[in-house]
């Protein structure tokens, strides 16, 4: 029985390298989008503690109008920077977006030369049977000769 040899196989191997490369190319995407929330989060909760200290700050009682303003101002730029942040976001969702639909074309690519490949060794395994029966059905026919001369 011979060997069954891809022709293709450096080719098979180029493209699930590229589609390889690609999955992380995506996953870094992902990554990026991930920093992006997590800092969203952070400016969120100190949003959140800024208007706590200023409420307090502005109760009943003497009222410290620098610190009220300082907040006021640090506001100002918390808000600068979670809508920056989102604009990044948006951003890097339109990469991930790009980066996904080359990883499903490099996929698809590798799924073309598997498919390719699964076919050329179902070819040749029909062919070896094919061998295999001939070979059995000549020697059949010689022991069947061999028990008619004797």
């Amino acid at each position: 029985m011979s060997k069954f040899k891809f022709r293709l196989k450096t080719l098979l191997r180029l493209r699930e390298t590229a589609r390889d490369e690609r999955r992380g190319q995506l996953a870094q995407a992902y990554e990026a989008d991930d920093i992006l929330r997590r800092q969203q989060e952070e400016v969120s909760r100190e949003l959140a503690a800024l208007g706590q200290r200023c409420r307090r700050a502005s109760g009943p009682g003497p009222v410290d109008i620098d610190r009220l303003l300082e907040a006021q101002r640090y506001e100002v730029v918390l808000r600068a920077h979670d809508q920056q942040t989102g604009v990044q976001r948006k951003a890097v969702a339109v990469e991930i977006d790009r980066r996904h639909q080359i990883l499903v074309e490099a996929d698809r690519q590798v799924r073309v030369i598997e498919k390719l490949r699964e076919k050329q060794l179902q070819r040749h395994r029909e062919e070896e049977n094919r061998r295999e029966v001939k070979e059995l059905d000549e020697v059949a026919g010689r022991l069947a000769g061999r028990e008619v001369g004797e």
